[in-house]
């Protein structure tokens, strides 16, 4: 069902790679509510998935940026202002990579190499989307920006490897240039902490299948789907959260909040 809450907005969406994607999700439900849309990736990323299809579902351009390029995003929101015939009213930042994780390296043995490559790519990004939307004035007055986070940035997820210490750094970006970009022009900027998901980036995290059945058994709602996820970020995106800046919001079921449930204990006295 459709509200149209995002009529008339337009928003760039980054991140969205294959169906099981997050950002793929919420562009179709961005678009679904009226919004206009550009999609954006790396280009290696771009070349390994299936874009064009969402591309086509959603009538979206689809403009490549390296998020650790300032001259890319420079292009991209050059472009997208120009696709648009104005300015920008949204930003979803749905970008996460650990190098290590692909690498097979412990957190107690991580290569500070690349470390540095995950908190580029997976936090500091969001800096230069913002530092460059805020230099080139690319947003709108009352435009939001929201970020996809994890608990691991508050409680300790061991294989979560340094992922976890990216996002603590992605949320504290979101506070920090939230403050500022609230002040200068009522833009909005929150991350949204979201339940695992069965996501081509999540899967790869060593015992997901089991944790997500776990966390299954300690949210009182039970996990966020992605639907659910995208309904939410369409409602941040959307007037009805003008108010609403520098906070990381769980969108878990309650996992975050909930010490143990009967569900846990009984399998644990099995």
């Amino acid at each position: 069902m459709s509200y149209n809450l995002l009529k008339g907005k337009k928003g760039i969406i980054f991140g969205a790679l294959n169906e099981q994607s997050l950002a793929w999700k919420i562009a179709q439900r961005c678009s679904e509510e009226g919004a206009q849309l550009v999609l954006t990736n790396a280009p290696i990323a771009l070349r390994m998935g299936e874009i064009n299809k969402l591309s086509e579902e959603t009538k979206s351009p689809v403009i490549p940026a390296d998020v650790t390029s300032m001259d890319d995003l420079k292009k991209l929101f050059e472009d997208s202002v120009k696709h648009f015939g104005g300015g920008i009213d949204f930003i979803l930042h749905s970008i996460g990579m650990s190098v290590n994780m692909r690498k097979g390296k412990h957190y107690t043995e991580l290569d500070y190499g690349f470390t540095q490559k995950t908190l580029d790519i997976s936090a500091i990004s969001l800096h230069r989307v913002l530092r460059t939307a805020w230099e080139m004035d690319a947003l709108n007055e009352g435009a939001s920006v929201v970020a996809l986070t994890y608990i691991a940035a508050q409680r300790v997820f061991p294989d979560y490897n340094e992922m976890a210490d990216a996002k603590s750094l992605l949320e504290s970006i979101t506070r920090s240039f939230g403050y500022h970009y609230g002040v200068k022009k009522k833009v909005r900027v929150n991350t949204v902490s979201q339940s695992p998901t069965r996501t081509t980036a999540g899967s790869g995290v060593k015992g997901f299948d089991g944790f997500i059945n776990y966390a299954e058994k300690m949210s009182p709602l039970g996990n966020a789907s992605q639907e659910d996820c995208a309904n939410y970020c369409v409602t941040l995106f959307s007037d009805l959260t003008k108010m609403v800046t520098m906070q990381n919001l769980f969108h878990d079921g309650g996992f975050s909040f909930t010490g143990v449930t009967n569900a846990v204990i009984e399998q644990m006295e099995k």
